[in-house]
Order: C-alpha cells, then structure tokens, then sequence
C-alpha cells in the first residue's frame, strides 16, 4: 500500500522544513519519493532532498492545481511504477488550492494499492490574518481543506495572537487537529502520527472505557458459571431448567445502578461506549499552572454541577514553561510533567454532563 501526503501551505510558510523534519526523525526507513510543483522556474529545495537520497519528480512548469493536471496523474503513475514508494509526499506550489490537489490526487487512485493517506496545511501563525485578509479563497481553501494545520512560528508571537489564529482557523475549519506547538520542541514521529490521526485522545479514552468494561463482564460472567446458586435463586431471580446468565437486564451504564441485582454494576451489551457515555474535551494553546488544574480535578467531584464525570484527560503547556499531564477518576487524580504534544488537549468523559460548565471551569469559553 503506498501513501500519498500532501504538504500545502502559502510560499515560506515552512512546508519543506516540515518536510526534513519528517523525513529525519519519521521517515528514515520508509522509501519515499518526494513529488514537488514548484511555482516558478526553480525547484529551489530539490538539492538537499537529492542528497537525503529522495527521488524527485519536479514540475516546474506551472500549478498542479491549475493547469498540469493532466501532467500531474501522468507524473504520478509514473513515479509509481517505477519507484514503488511506501509514502508519497506531495508539496503543491503555494498559491494553488488544496481542494484541486486532492481532487487530482483521487482521480490517479484507481487500485487498492494507493490512498490518499492525509491533507496538511502549514501555516505561518504570526501572518494567519493578513493571508486571510489578502489572499481569501486561496489561503481559506487550504485551511478548510485540511485534516491537520500545522501552524509555524508559534515561538515567535504572544499567547493572545496564537489564540487568536486558531480562533480564524476554527472559523474555516472546526474538525481540523491544529498544531501549535513549536516544531523544536516536538519529535516528528509525534507530528506524523498526529497527521494520521493516531492521537485521537477520545477515542482512546473511549477504548480505555471499552476494555474495563467487558473485562468487568468476563468477571460476572466467569463468577457466575463457577458459584452454585441454592433453588437458582441469582439476584433475587428465579431461573427454571437451563442455566441463565444473571444480571444481563441492564439499563444503561455508568452513575445509574438502579434494579441493581448484587452485581455492583450494569452493563447494557448491545451498547457501545461511546452510545452510553457523553464526552466533552477541546484542543487549545492556552497554557495553565499546576495548581490550576489541581483545582479544576477537585471540582469534578461535584457531580451537580459538572455532571458525572468517570474521567478526565490532559496534556496542556504549563505557564512557566514545560507541560502538565493529568488524569482522574471520581475520588482521585493525577498530575505530572510530560513532554510537549502538538497542542494542548483534554477530554472528559461521564454521564450527563454539563458542557456549559465545564467550559467554564476550564477557561474554554
């Protein structure tokens, strides 16, 4: 199977520095070709990439987007054949549409053997409204387009001003993941697997969730093959003839124990987790104090105001520099450092919960 990335973003937003980066810290054993469409006359980064050992296949001649369509499918049947990569990476001239890349790419797929494995928009964070401004449905289509942005030179301008970048980025695009994060702070395997939506941290919480709760069903399964119940009596439910498995009645999940059966919990096994439970979380650069999310863990104890919360989950960028990680379930928590991830994150996970409030007490409104 061959993977096909592409790496847009407006002229010096950094797409081949993210490129390196990859290529150095995530993809050094992987054969990778390297498609470039340059806009202009010179492929200006073709000579590090050459001696990177990279093939390339550069097309100095126009936009992709625009006018070498049909030289694109052509170019990149050909790289195919001949190179067989594992990973195509496609860096479109900065001037063309996302939208036209992808559709160009799709109309070459025709087997099993190619995907379209990502969308990426690099962009610079300290000039995001200016493009906006000036450039309109070219900058805008590449943010909109985008399974991950990936803003650059976030070192370089205040928390306001980031803040206020992905505040116009989520306008064009709420679904997107956004990097801000400093590139030097992360490794690139962090960043690729990002890009390929393996660090999705709901649904890893989800699949935590998941996991206990049919380990807690193999248990009451096993307890209830392995004791004797006198007159079949399990439960305070009378069983004739073949043995039944107890307490498989079961409304719902979480908080609610009502009608319980001995059993201690309920578990409804036409449901999936993410059916019974609700989940609440946001990505955000806004940085936080130690004793600020200490504080924030204590208060979703309080059930009537937050709902029930069976967990929550973070990484966020600290105030005086580095990164706090946390994690609770009701009665207790946990909050260390860790090393950065490409944005600041959490997730919270319960029954009945109230989003209003939590945005409140996380400062997320």
């Amino acid at each position: 199977m061959t993977k096909i990335d592409i790496v847009s973003g407006f002229l010096g937003a950094g797409k081949t520095t993210l490129i390196k980066k990859l290529l150095a810290e995530a993809l050094g054993d992987t054969k990778v070709v390297l498609i470039e469409n340059e806009f202009g006359e010179i492929g200006i980064d073709g000579g590090f990439l050459k001696e990177a050992g990279i093939e390339i296949k550069e097309m100095n001649s126009g936009c992709i987007c625009c006018s070498l369509v049909g030289d694109f499918g052509t170019s990149l049947k050909e790289v195919m054949h001949t190179y067989e990569p594992e990973r195509i990476l496609i860096e479109p001239s900065g001037v063309g549409k996302l939208s036209d890349v992808m559709k160009a790419v799709q109309d070459v797929i025709d087997t099993k053997e190619v995907a379209l494995n990502s969308a990426v928009a690099v962009v610079d964070a300290a000039k995001c409204k200016m493009y906006i401004k000036n450039f309109g449905e070219f900058f805008i289509n590449q943010i909109a387009h985008a399974g991950t942005i990936i803003l650059s030179r976030t070192g370089n301008i205040s928390a306001e001003k980031l803040s206020k970048c992905v505040e116009l980025i989520r306008e064009h695009n709420e679904k997107a993941t956004i990097i801000t994060t400093p590139w030097e702070e992360l490794d690139g395997k962090d960043i690729l697997a990002t890009i390929e939506g393996a660090k999705d941290l709901e649904a890893e919480m989800m699949a935590e969730i998941l996991a206990h709760r049919n380990r807690e069903e193999e248990h009451e399964h096993h307890h209830h093959h392995d004791h004797h119940h006198e007159d079949g009596d399990c439960c305070g439910h009378h069983h004739h003839g073949e043995e039944e498995h107890a307490c498989h009645e079961h409304e719902g999940h979480g908080h609610h124990h009502d009608g319980a059966c001995g059993c201690g919990h309920h578990h409804d096994h036409d449901h999936h987790a993410d059916e019974v439970f609700t989940s609440w979380g946001m990505e955000t650069p806004k940085s936080y104090s130690k004793d600020e999310i200490e504080h924030i863990l204590e208060e979703l104890e309080n059930e009537g105001k937050y709902g029930y919360v069976l967990r929550a989950k973070g990484m966020i960028s600290e105030k005086n520099g580095g990164w706090i990680y946390f994690d609770y379930v009701p009665g207790e928590s946990n909050v260390r450092t860790g090393k950065p991830d490409v944005t600041g994150k959490f997730c919270v996970i319960g029954s009945g919960l109230h989003e209003e409030a939590l945005k409140k007490l996380f400062d997320a409104e």
